[in-house]
């Protein structure tokens, strides 16, 4: 469903365009393109609550400027209404293409049908949905978030594998309801679970967010006097817990040791520094997928189910080989 978009409504689109990243609304931004053949896509994003978030949103951005393709942007504020609202709204300007990373699993069924109704395709970007029927989109974009949890548990077993004395471990889990968040958890449980010294001694949500994951952190470290452990779902909470750490006057990597998930530069730079053991990194860079996605679905052309990125781990030694070079 390509639009014919006259010279007018261009310069118009472009006059109205502001920047997106972390706005509370939904904004339009006129990345180019033009003729009779512009792609205009929809996109719903989680929010701003952290440094993968803001990357991931200048990815897509960046992306769709360069694909010449019209890019409506909202975030959502991590409200799963507000995004359902925008998905809405994008049915009804008759967008070519819906794109969007849900704040939650689940109950997306009722709007991503609207959607399927229009004839507009629906691609599911670094987060899945439990909905039953995959009919409702064409498509899910992003990281294996089981596997991301399996590393944080196998560098884990492999750094305690000499050691008999139990193991106290807390978790700084993702926002309730997330794909990652749930997918992070059961991958890490599965990994260490084979092994009884592993315990699980306090397990919270962070929100994902550095001031959550400190405060967080806070409480643990006053309910829980013997910690060896921190596994944070990403980088931000596990440097808001480092704060947390050293105002407890304990040494973040070596009295506690930390992994985290994501590999942002913050983080991958306290992983050089040692106060984090071990990331697992989640790409955010998604935004050239994205759109080379989009021009196919729209076209019509079948496309995997399940489009996987490709990402690796970090050691300290391995963080400084490459922080100078790090993209976000």
């Amino acid at each position: 469903m390509f639009k014919r978009i006259s010279a007018w409504v261009v310069v118009g689109l472009a006059a109205m365009s502001v920047a997106a990243c972390g706005s509370g609304g939904s904004t339009t931004a006129n990345t180019g393109g033009g003729g009779d053949s512009t792609i205009t896509m929809g996109f719903s994003q989680v929010g701003a609550e952290s440094g993968w978030r803001t990357a991931n949103t200048k990815s897509v951005q960046d992306a769709a400027k360069n694909a010449g393709i019209e890019l409506k942007f909202s975030d959502a504020q991590q409200k799963q209404e507000n995004q359902i609202k925008a998905i809405r709204s994008y049915i009804q300007q008759k967008v070519d293409v819906i794109a969007f990373s849900p704040v939650v699993e689940s109950g997306w069924d009722t709007v991503l049908k609207e959607a399927q109704n229009a004839k507009i395709p629906v691609i599911l970007t670094d987060r899945a949905v439990d909905s039953k029927d995959t009919s409702l989109y064409k498509t899910f974009l992003g990281s294996d978030f089981v596997e991301e949890g399996k590393k944080a548990g196998k560098w884990l077993v492999e750094e305690y594998k000499d050691s008999t004395d139990p193991v106290n471990i807390v978790e700084l889990q993702g926002t309730t309801g997330s794909a990652p968040a749930n997918d992070r958890k059961a991958g890490f449980a599965e990994v260490i679970g084979a092994e009884s010294k592993f315990k699980i001694v306090a397990s919270q949500t962070g929100d994902f967010t550095r001031a959550k994951g400190k405060e967080v952190m806070e409480a643990f470290l006053k309910a829980q006097p013997d910690i060896d452990v921190l596994y944070a779902h990403n980088d931000d909470m596990g440097l808001g817990a480092i704060e947390a750490i050293e105002g407890a006057g304990k040494v973040p990597g070596k009295d506690i040791k930390i992994i985290t998930v994501d590999a942002v530069k913050d983080g991958m730079q306290a992983l050089a520094d040692g106060k984090i053991n071990y990331i697992v990194e989640c790409s955010p860079l998604l935004g050239p997928q994205l759109m080379d996605l989009a021009k196919k679905v729209v076209k019509g052309e079948q496309v995997p189910v399940r489009v996987v990125t490709e990402e690796t781990v970090f050691t300290q030694d391995q963080a400084k080989e490459v922080l100078s070079t790090r993209q976000y």
